[in-house]
């Protein structure tokens, strides 16, 4: 019987009788529906639906002493275990199946598992065995008029020959599988049959259109995702820029006069410094978790004095734990090497937020750092970064959370705790660029402990150049491309202080004049400048026949976003952010002096 019915009514059907023969209690009739059930879900590859129905209807049909039904069951799972390549158990099922059939009689059903296990015998490469089976197969169906079955047999005796190269007999097959479907079948099966393939094509064609639907959906989906990820880059870039920019004026000037004030001025410069700090590390939150989101972030690593990096980290929040009444305490075990090669901005950017919010949720006790020796070896050391709190800790419930962005407990989310909610989202993905998980452990009351381990090579001490400024840059000279007057100002005047020598130019196109007039030993170019910006200026310079072709080009930009600009990734010998970072500062040039 074919059913006209979508495969999906089908199973509806076959579904509400199985509820009515239990609700009649009806277990032959039950069972009876499974079978083909079963064979649709193997049509449709859900193989392990198709197996769990059968194997319920030969239960059944044991409970039952159903025999008959029992044996179209074995041939029903027989089907099953060759889908799967399960060989054997498919053989042991079909020939049980034509064992019973031939007991009972049963023509149509052993003519099926006859076609079946010669199909079978193929799939297994045994072809002799598989013609064997399809003679009688073919006998039988001819005897009794078993007409499907029969032009079954000359398609598989076709693809038999066919494998076997004998094309002569391969194609007599072939015709006899045609002339017995057109002469055999009467006109009014043939129609269903039409029908029935007419109904699949529509269908095809429909699940066709449906794909190509969803293939424009994503298309549209991605372009506008791309489209929203260019304005969020614009908007990031505009933002850093116009807030990085004044903020670099106010805490370079800070840094300047925090010298050449009397107490209590600087205690007034002190707190502007703080202040401009705070906004400044809010920035930079929002500012690199965007380019830890878009995987921008890569880790630069480079022989660091890993213990005075500590003990400075410890030294830059010693202030704000003193002001709350607690202790911070650093402990690093014996046999951790004195440097490694680490990024220290951003493993300070870990430790430095994991510190913070320690301090922020403890009111009473300590902030311990503690570094451990896991293992070690010649060249590298597995270390574990512990920051433990005394504080207020974590409700369970909430612990899943902490890592998600903008995430902070309600029960704690009072003035005393302010923040953007980003720095542990910030930790766990700069603990993941380090190849490494953030753990932690905490108890309502006690306290919190987090952790991770990260792998580090060993290094060289590097050279202690900086702090002190001595006067190796003395008479070397600088180009300053930059637009804001009082940022040119404020670098001028520290760039005077170690005695060098500076000529400051406004804008990308005057930048380019100036380069070609004489060589500068360094050049230090804002992005961000009218008539011409910062790349195309450099690009310009860069250009053969230049008096400074070969001359260190640094990027110094209030925009995070520009060193990811990949057109221009090779024109400058480095990045440096404002608020400028007077050690990096120094370091880059003391490093690129020219030959």
């Amino acid at each position: 019987m074919i059913i006209l019915a979508t495969k999906k009514n089908s199973i509806k059907t076959y579904e509400e009788a199985i509820a009515v023969s239990k609700m009649a209690g009806d277990l032959n009739l039950e069972s009876n529906a499974y079978n083909p059930l079963s064979a649709i879900y193997l049509k449709q590859k859900n193989i392990e639906k198709a197996y769990e129905l059968i194997d319920r209807s030969i239960t059944i049909k044991k409970q039952t002493n159903d025999i008959r039904g029992l044996a179209f069951g074995f041939y029903g799972r027989g089907k099953i275990y060759l889908a799967q390549k399960r060989f054997k158990d498919a053989e042991d099922d079909l020939i049980a199946s034509i064992n019973i059939h031939q007991e009972m009689g049963e023509t149509l059903g052993l003519g099926m598992a006859w076609h079946r296990l010669a199909f079978l015998y193929v799939e297994m490469g045994q072809l002799e065995k598989a013609k064997d089976i399809l003679k009688r197969c073919l006998k039988h169906s001819t005897d009794y008029h078993l007409i499907m079955v029969t032009f079954k047999c000359y398609y598989l005796y076709y693809q038999i020959y066919k494998l076997e190269n004998d094309t002569v007999r391969a194609l007599q097959y072939l015709e006899l599988y045609f002339k017995e479907k057109e002469t055999v079948i009467n006109t009014q099966t043939l129609k269903v049959i039409e029908n029935y393939e007419m109904i699949t094509k529509m269908e095809s064609l429909k699940k066709e259109a449906q794909v190509q639907l969803e293939k424009a959906e994503i298309i549209e989906k991605k372009n506008h995702a791309e489209r929203v990820a260019l304005v969020k880059q614009e908007f990031l870039s505009t933002m850093s820029h116009e807030i990085r920019t004044p903020l670099n004026a106010i805490i370079t000037i800070a840094s300047l006069l925090a010298d050449k004030t009397d107490k209590e001025e600087q205690e007034l410069i002190e707190a502007l410094r703080f202040a401009s700090n705070n906004l400044l590390l809010l920035v930079n939150d929002i500012l690199d978790f965007s380019k830890l989101e878009a995987g921008k972030a890569r880790l630069e690593a480079r022989p660091g004095n890993f213990k005075l990096l500590l003990e400075n980290i410890k030294k830059t929040y010693e202030s704000l734990a003193r002001e709350k009444g607690l202790k911070l305490n650093l402990k690093i075990d014996d046999g951790i090497a004195e440097s490694y090669k680490i990024d220290e901005t951003k493993l300070a950017q870990i430790l430095g937020n994991l510190i913070t919010n320690a301090i922020k949720f403890t009111y009473h006790g300590s902030v311990a750092i503690e570094i451990e020796k896991l293992t070690g070896g010649p060249n590298e050391d597995e270390l574990r970064f512990k920051i433990i709190d005394t504080g207020i800790g974590i409700d369970e419930s909430f612990l899943d959370s902490i890592f998600e962005s903008f995430s902070q407990p309600q029960s704690v989310t009072t003035k005393k705790q302010a923040g953007s909610g980003l720095g542990l989202a910030i930790v766990k993905k700069l603990v993941a660029l380090h190849g490494s998980t953030i753990m932690v452990n905490s108890t309502l009351n006690k306290g919190s402990s987090f952790y991770f381990d990260i792998r580090l090579v060993k290094s060289n001490s590097p050279d202690k150049t900086l702090l002190k400024y001595p006067d190796g840059l003395h008479s070397k000279t600088v180009l300053l491309a930059e637009d804001n007057l009082i940022n040119a100002l404020v670098i001028t005047k520290l760039l005077g202080n170690w005695k060098v020598i500076v000529e400051h130019t406004k804008n990308g196109l005057d930048a380019v004049e100036k380069s070609k007039q004489k060589t500068f030993d360094f050049i230090l170019m804002d992005i961000h400048m009218p008539e011409m910006d910062g790349f195309e200026a450099t690009k310009h310079i860069l250009t053969p026949g230049n008096p400074n072709s070969k001359t260190p080009i640094f990027a110094l930009t209030a925009d995070v976003t520009a060193e990811n600009n990949e057109e221009y990734s090779g024109y400058f010998n480095g990045f440096l952010r404002k608020p400028i970072e007077f050690d990096k500062l120094y370091d880059a040039l003391i490093n690129n002096i020219p030959v």
